[in-house]
């Protein structure tokens, strides 16, 4: 009986949506994020010769400038509901989410410790708006104001299509990374990345990256479960 509830429930997922990606699709999205990355990191080096040490706010503005664009007019296409919902309503929804995950991230970084002042504002705005990019983004303008996604991708950590992967395992090592990445910066070796938020930026990206591999081998896996199960 919950074997068939499963069932039922996988269809009408598959319903909602107008495209699943397949895995090429999924590989080719996140070496499109990846290289958004890389490009940014490179135009403030190369560019304005910053990096995260130097200036750290400049450098995660780009990101943030030129990251989240890529993520929102990518994961749009992959809209829930799009007989309902346009491209242009989903890329809306996309752009509502950063402000409200880089408050979501500001909050809880600063609830785990992250430094309060003047001083840091500028560099947690633009660490809580690479977050959200990382984060909020990408669910925001697949699945809009879907209460019970957003519960099932980030609270119960349970994803069911390729899309879900796409969307759970990088977010999910973005804030673990982070987390990680946090872990030197109260330790006394006066090196000038164990600043806020430097290190915890490194740990976040890192852990993305790491995230989008995950999220590639998972949806091979079960693709080829898939296709094992109908034959």
């Amino acid at each position: 009986m919950e074997k068939k509830e499963e069932t039922v429930a996988g269809a009408s997922m598959a319903a909602s949506f107008n495209r699943i990606p397949s895995a090429m699709e999924a590989l080719l999205i996140h070496l499109l994020s990846g290289l958004g990355l890389a490009i940014a990191l490179w135009f403030a080096q190369s560019v304005e010769s910053v990096d995260l040490v130097a200036d750290p706010a400049r450098t995660l503005g780009r990101i943030s400038v030129i990251e989240c664009p890529i993520v929102i007019l990518l994961f749009s296409r992959y809209r829930q509901n799009p007989e309902k919902c346009s491209y242009l309503k989903a890329v809306g929804r996309g752009a509502l989410a950063l402000p409200v995950g880089a408050l979501a991230n500001a909050l809880g970084a600063i609830a785990l410790g992250a430094p309060v002042g003047t001083q840091y504002l500028q560099k947690t705005i633009h660490w809580s708006c690479m977050m959200s990019a990382f984060t909020f983004v990408p669910a925001g303008s697949v699945f809009g104001s879907s209460w019970s996604d957003w519960q099932r991708i980030f609270a119960y950590t349970k994803p069911v299509r390729s899309i879900d992967y796409m969307i759970c395992l990088p977010a999910h090592g973005a804030i673990i990374g982070a987390w990680f990445g946090a872990w030197p910066m109260p330790l006394d070796w006066e090196r000038p990345w164990q600043d806020w938020p430097i290190c915890v930026t490194y740990g976040a990206i890192l852990g993305y990256v790491l995230g989008m591999v995950a999220s590639i081998v998972f949806i091979l896996l079960h693709d080829s479960h898939h296709c094992t199960k109908v034959d």
